[in-house]
């Protein structure tokens, strides 16, 4: 998706949230930290994990509000889960590309002060966000379960949405060969479908079937694709193929290169990543 406008309405958002918690600074003050997450949120090198993923994740947070204890200080912590981020070939690699929910913490330990919000208040919404590394929120926390099943909510998203999400995701990684990233995003769905529940607030519950759907589809259409270009040593066009006009990648002083030996699916890519999130889910699994 790249670089896109923000709507107007995203940097208010920010202030009413921020004054609801605490935030006790001038209104200027507070939307220049706004805009300057907007900034990072519509960097050059994102496709999916871009400003329009960040209004879902909002959007998805006002679904299951009223479980939360408060709806505020998760739309906060929605906004710095993936207000870090990387797809370079060298993090990647590394297992330290996408997201970062732990630099987005620390971020939000060091913005959030300077606008007058609680200490108290900066470390909550901090815990919320690094629990979203992993999705691995606590059972007795349900503003932590709130933000992690709403940054996984486009799981559930309809079939034609859900595959835009897949165009998005690999056009975020054009610079990995197509043979690592397959194997990465089948292990990823494989960890995926393994859990006993993909979203553990009660309300994100009623994404539960259909995500399963569409995890499900893309795992049998992967594993096709990487048997076919492990026979032909060609890519088949398919849903999560990198469009032809998707823009280049900015690390262009790196070329693709051969795939590591080392390499293998747990470690690679592995933040391509468990933060998959694409359109808005429906509100009603499928029948």
């Amino acid at each position: 998706m790249g670089v896109t406008e923000a709507p107007q309405w995203l940097v208010p958002a920010f202030v009413r949230s921020a004054k609801a918690i605490g935030a006790n600074a001038p209104t200027e003050r507070i939307e220049d930290v706004a805009a300057g997450l907007v900034s990072s949120w519509t960097s050059a090198d994102r496709r999916h994990h871009a400003i329009r993923h960040l209004v879902d994740v909002l959007a998805s947070i006002d679904q299951l509000a009223e479980e939360t204890h408060d709806p505020d200080a998760v739309r906060l912590a929605g906004w710095y889960h993936g207000a870090e981020f990387t797809s370079a070939r060298r993090a990647s690699y590394a297992h330290k590309g996408g997201e970062d929910p732990i630099a987005g913490a620390e971020r939000a330990r060091r913005e959030l002060p300077t606008i007058g919000v609680p200490a108290d208040v900066v470390d909550r919404i901090a815990a919320m966000v690094e629990q979203v590394h992993r999705h691995s929120a606590a059972a007795s926390d349900v503003d932590a379960q709130a933000l992690s099943d709403a940054d996984l909510a486009g799981l559930a998203a309809e079939p034609q949405k859900y595959a835009e999400y897949l165009r998005n995701i690999r056009a975020e990684y054009a610079h990995i060969p197509a043979e690592d990233y397959l194997e990465a995003r089948i292990a990823i769905l494989q960890k995926l479908r393994a859990r006993p529940r993909l979203f553990c607030s009660p309300m994100g519950q009623q994404w539960e079937e259909a995500a399963r759907e569409n995890l499900a589809a893309e795992l049998t259409r992967l594993t096709d694709e990487l048997d076919e270009l492990e026979r032909t040593g060609h890519e088949p066009d398919g849903e999560g193929a990198p469009a032809q006009t998707a823009a280049p990648t900015p690390h262009t002083g790196e070329g693709p290169q051969p795939r590591p030996r080392e390499l293998s699916p747990e470690r690679s890519l592995a933040d391509v990543s468990t933060t998959t999130l694409g359109r808005a889910p429906r509100s009603q699994p499928r029948s």
